[in-house]
């Protein structure tokens, strides 16, 4: 990922940071950052970008034994284009390492005891050979009994409202958790508020709506519980939504019940939208004590 250290629009001059970025492994970062065993698999090209990545990951805790290299191909990349309240994301990402990846990529080896698989809609849209993997992982469950969590995490420019709805509506509702923004529902479904969101997908266990500034609300059956979101200076967003999946899925692995999850989610959410990069530091200790502790303020 290529991103203006400054969080201003691409130009002649801009001065550009070069990290680590992709939906899952952000969240793996995260979560690694949080005390929690993580492990990203994927695939990366021979190249510089690629040793960036390992070096990134292995430096936040993260497992990287099942990254494999891809001879023949680049690593991907995508640019972020900071405007103002939004941003602009160009992405470099067809024909890449992880785009040739195929259902037999994945092994229940690689997952082993773990208790929560993580994909995000992200991965089908980058060939038809990643949409078998992911239907593998998250409809035939292939990596046998673990928790499976689907952030439906939809780019329009990977691929058109045409193609994804059917295919993210699908999965969402054949996966364990889902997290899925209102906007992103409103634009792929239909779907206008939270509650609508959930009657169109009352399949998942827990399903959660993130609505930006305002807050999010878990379903969990036919309860619901809601949290605001933090009000903090805002940097550059891309990334929170995986830095909030992060945050609520720690919760949940730690037993916080609904809805300290939802605050978790977004004390990690607030850190992400401060910062340029896609992965926050982690909140202050005190901060994540409280949440961790039921005093959050």
């Amino acid at each position: 990922m290529l991103v203006p250290e400054d969080a201003r629009p691409l130009g002649a001059d801009s001065r550009l940071v070069l990290r680590a970025g992709g939906a899952e492994s952000n969240v793996a970062i995260s979560l690694a950052r949080l005390g929690h065993s993580t492990r990203w698999i994927s695939a990366l090209g021979d190249d510089p970008l690629a040793q960036l990545i390992r070096d990134e990951l292995t430096a936040a805790g993260v497992d990287i034994s099942c990254v494999s290299t891809h001879p023949q191909a680049a690593t991907g990349l995508y640019l972020k284009d900071p405007q103002g309240a939004t941003t602009s994301v160009h992405y470099y990402r067809r024909g890449s390492a992880a785009s040739h990846l195929d259902a037999h990529d994945v092994q229940p080896s690689m997952v082993g005891d773990a208790r929560v698989v993580h994909l995000s809609g992200t991965t089908p849209a980058l060939s038809d050979s990643c949409r078998r993997l992911t239907r593998a992982v998250v409809r035939d469950r292939v990596l046998g009994g673990a928790t499976v969590s689907f952030d439906v995490n939809y780019r329009p420019k990977l691929w058109p409202v045409a193609e994804a709805g059917a295919e993210l509506a699908d999965l969402a509702r054949q996966a364990d958790i889902v997290f899925v923004g209102r906007d992103e529902a409103e634009t792929l479904w239909g779907t206008a508020t939270a509650q609508q969101v959930r009657a169109f997908l009352p399949e998942p266990s827990v399903l959660v709506v993130k609505d930006g500034a305002v807050g999010a609300t878990s379903f969990h059956g036919r309860d619901a519980w809601s949290a605001p979101s933090r009000r903090v200076p805002v940097v550059e967003t891309v990334g929170a939504g995986d830095a909030f999946a992060a945050g609520w899925l720690s919760g949940h692995l730690r037993g916080l019940g609904p809805e300290r999850s939802l605050q978790l989610g977004h004390l990690v959410a607030s850190r992400a939208v401060q910062a340029v990069g896609d992965c926050p530091d982690l909140p202050g200790r005190d901060e994540l004590d409280a949440v961790l502790d039921g005093k959050t303020p």
